[in-house]
């Protein structure tokens, strides 16, 4: 395919707790498919551009009401993701593509429900039923040398520390480690970095650093897959929430306070599901003059 010219290209540009993701309607625009991993990269490039540490396409759905892809900023595609999703939700319904209060949403997860907190015309929180988190560890993937079913406070050597870890998708891969006192960034780089790309996460893993602070609250600090470390993570205080609660460290079936850097989300899991809420922000909206891809 050759060189693709985009002149006058609309977007929005929204955070979920300092999360912040880039949007364009892509049922307008029509991107390739070919071009869409690119476009991601370029224009999430801090300080080169919009800067951003995702790209979601809005596209049309044939088993929901709306579908969602979402391209992180090194360009992979990811499965799913709880900050962009309430993001996304707040887009469509203000732009007039899905004018519903609750909404069908298609991700690669599959079909996710968001319910909207509406006031004045305008979402101020949406609660996402994130469904059932998921355990088994060839699903996740991650590979066990004790082949084992699940991966549940597991001791793996990440340079000069033996860190214990459990395994929890949420569509996407999580390594939860419980801490005693929060890392600072640069021991979050260096161990997150690490684990990220260990061999027994065949396609990455994004890794949360959790400190429990009562049986409803803790601190969360995350190394994203394929990003670095981001104000937040909704699918990974979910997956904290889970990995906490296997563990008995949280109580099931009530809301837990979670701290991420960017701001607070509730998770409550009932031990088959879980569901999350939290704001969201409209930054502001543009127009790219002209790109080349």
């Amino acid at each position: 395919m050759g060189n693709l010219f985009l002149t006058d290209l609309d977007f929005e540009k929204y955070h979920g707790l300092g999360n912040d993701y880039i949007i364009l309607n892509d049922i307008k625009w029509n991107i390739p498919e070919k071009k869409k991993s690119e476009l991601a990269i370029k224009l999430c490039k801090l300080h080169f551009s919009i800067g951003a540490d995702g790209l979601i396409y809005v596209c049309d759905s044939k088993s929901a009401d709306i579908r969602m892809r979402i391209f992180n900023n090194d360009g992979l595609e990811a499965e799913m993701c709880g900050n962009g999703i309430r993001c996304f939700s707040k887009y469509i319904y203000e732009n007039n593509i899905v004018k519903k209060d609750q909404i069908n949403i298609e991700t690669l997860k599959g079909i996710i429900i968001a319910k909207l907190n509406i006031s004045n015309k305008k979402v101020k929180s949406v609660q996402i039923d994130m469904g059932s988190p998921i355990l088994d560890c060839e699903k996740i993937p991650v590979i066990s040398e004790d082949d084992i079913y699940k991966c549940i406070n597991e001791p793996i050597v990440i340079l000069d520390k033996i860190l214990n870890f459990t395994a929890v998708s949420m569509g996407n891969p999580h390594a939860v480690v419980f801490v005693n006192e929060q890392l600072d960034d640069n021991k979050l780089n260096k161990y997150g970095s690490v684990l990220e790309s260990h061999e027994c996460f065949p396609n990455k893993v994004n890794v949360e650093f959790v400190k429990v602070l009562s049986k409803h609250e803790a601190t969360l600090r995350v190394f994203e897959r394929g990003v670095g470390i981001t104000n937040s993570c909704g699918t990974g205080t979910c997956a904290a929430v889970v990995a906490g609660s296997i563990l008995g460290l949280f109580e099931k079936k009530v809301p837990i306070i979670v701290h991420n850097d960017g701001g607070d989300l509730i998770i409550t899991y009932d031990g088959k599901k879980v569901f999350m809420e939290g704001p969201i922000k409209k930054v502001f909206k543009g127009v790219i003059e002209k790109i080349e891809l």
